[in-house]
């Protein structure tokens, strides 16, 4: 029988979060101020997703958009966009703590965590690839904890040796991802299916591969629903979890069409379907998606030059669609044009509630 596991609360670093519950870093779009301020202000962890910023109100702090798209790195990666989502959303929560997310495979990657820091990230977490060379763009801010997605106990290892090796440190704390989250996977298509790539299965590998290094908060992450999921992965032993797809059922959510779209979502609605940047990525049945698969797919120009895997929209074009138009039109509501990723428990949204209600139902 299920162990019930008090909910204790989280110490990475010098910061303490009351409820260990983080926020995953949800873009374009969908945690920026309001939903990650709000998460943090009632004790959480809210995470800033970094991708898209360049279409926060509008485009209104790039200095260039052809389309009406931020147009190259620079403005799809928007420093200024950025600082002024850190700015509302610590009108939002205070001092309590609040991460970024940056995807390893970005452009730029190195310059968006710089400017993360700069913003005032307490905690930078970063996925979609292995980031070997994280510490290298944070040497100037010891005081941002470092938290990297891993899916594997191998993964962690290495970047373990990597990051001690270079530059004297090892995470703060990892995330473990498994192959129920939305967007991007850490695994190949078929392996999303396999018993022994399921988070179950690599939470504990993890947790005994990160003993070899210290001391370092393992916090699950895929699939996660309700607090029966929360106590699973705390009796497996790890400190905390981190939970996406919940808050896509936030009244707070930045990117309001998902509220409308999530209520209507049945579980054969969600798939995982072949990405620009390389992994097999889980996604709703709709907008762009659909319309590919209906042949009536867009014309593919790289106006936002967003992930350097794709190869300046090579990448896209073999796949049938821009991620980062695909997610803009998404963030701004485009049922046509849009693309919107989910966990594999979208279907499960059956109301909009606040933050603090959801939170009150995870932890009560």
């Amino acid at each position: 029988m299920l162990q019930k596991v008090q909910l204790k609360p989280l110490k990475i670093g010098k910061y303490t979060l009351p409820i260990p519950i983080f926020q995953g870093g949800m873009g374009v779009g969908i945690s920026w101020d309001n939903l990650a301020g709000n998460v943090s202000k009632c004790g959480a962890l809210g995470i800033i997703s970094c991708v898209g910023t360049g279409y926060y109100k509008n485009s209104a702090f790039i200095q260039k958009a052809v389309k009406n798209r931020p147009f190259d790195t620079i403005n799809f990666y928007s420093r200024e966009s950025l600082f002024e989502i850190f700015k509302n959303a610590r009108k939002i929560c205070g001092e309590n703590p609040l991460g970024a997310n940056i995807l390893y495979a970005i452009n730029e990657y190195g310059r968006v965590v710089r400017d993360a820091c700069e913003a005032g990230a307490n905690m930078i977490i970063t996925g979609a690839g292995l980031p070997t060379n994280l510490p290298e763009f944070t040497s100037n801010f010891p005081q941002v904890m470092l938290i990297p997605i891993v899916s594997s106990a191998k993964a962690l290892k290495i970047l373990c040796k990597r990051w001690e090796g270079r530059y004297k440190r090892i995470p703060d704390a990892i995330i473990v991802e498994g192959p129920l989250s939305g967007g991007h996977q850490g695994v190949s298509y078929e392996d999303c299916f396999k018993p022994e790539y399921q988070l179950e299965a690599v939470v504990p590998q993890v947790l005994e591969e990160s003993k070899k290094w210290g001391d370092i908060p393992i916090i699950a992450a895929g699939g996660i629903w309700d607090r029966k999921d929360i106590d699973k992965f705390m009796d497996l032993g790890a400190s905390g979890v981190q939970m996406g797809t919940r808050f896509l059922g936030a009244k707070e959510c930045d990117a309001k069409h998902y509220n409308a779209l999530m209520l209507k979502v049945t579980k054969e609605d969600i798939e995982l379907i072949k990405s620009p940047v390389g992994y097999p990525a889980r996604a709703v049945v709709t907008g762009i998606i659909k319309a590919l698969r209906e042949g009536r797919g867009e014309k593919i120009a790289c106006i936002s030059n967003c992930v350097a895997p794709c190869h300046r929209g090579e990448e896209a074009k073999k796949v049938g669609y821009c991620i980062a138009d695909g997610l803009g039109d998404g963030y701004l509501g485009d049922i046509n044009k849009g693309l919107y990723f989910t966990g594999a428990n979208g279907y499960r949204i059956e109301k909009i509630q606040s933050v603090q209600e959801i939170l009150d139902e995870l932890t009560q």
